[in-house]
């Protein structure tokens, strides 16, 4: 499956946990994403072990806990945290999961890639929903034509 396959999987989902939302939101781009993804009618679940609301809504602490079943996570937590997001979506179901990277590492970790590759998860590596998701600001359709023009996008 391309890259492109992939995000169309993913963004077909509609029901999405997104690990690593923050108490305090400015800025923070597992909030920014969480709020885009229920604007546009999502199923959406914020996971935070250390918050009991996100943005209002009732967090979770991992993705045992969420009350139905998981087709997809969005990893916005640090790279050390990410492989333990993959063995909570393995352990859950999930098919799909998407580590947040534009610039840097973001949320990305080598490990967690492989260990969810490994037990038949579809990775997306790098980039962010919203590059892709309909009515995205200018900055991420921007960044998303940057990263395809020169193949970040894989």
């Amino acid at each position: 499956m391309n890259y492109e396959q992939k995000v169309s999987n993913f963004l077909n989902q509609k029901t999405i946990a997104i690990a690593g939302v923050s108490r305090n939101p400015a800025g923070e781009v597992g909030n920014g994403i969480y709020k885009k993804f229920r604007e546009k009618g999502y199923n959406i679940y914020p996971v935070n072990p250390k918050a009991e609301t996100i943005e209002g809504d009732k967090c979770y602490p991992n993705l045992k806990s969420i009350p139905e079943k998981v087709n997809a996570v969005f990893i916005a937590t640090s790279p050390a945290v990410s492989t333990e997001i993959v063995k909570q979506s393995i352990e859950a179901g999930v098919k799909t999961i998407w580590f947040h990277r534009a610039m840097g590492n973001g949320s990305f970790s080598e490990e967690a890639a492989k260990l969810g590759e490994e037990n038949g998860l579809t990775v997306i590596r790098n980039g962010c929903p919203m590059m892709f998701i309909s009515n995205a600001d200018p900055f991420h359709k921007i960044m998303g034509f940057f990263m395809k023009l020169f193949g970040k996008l894989k």
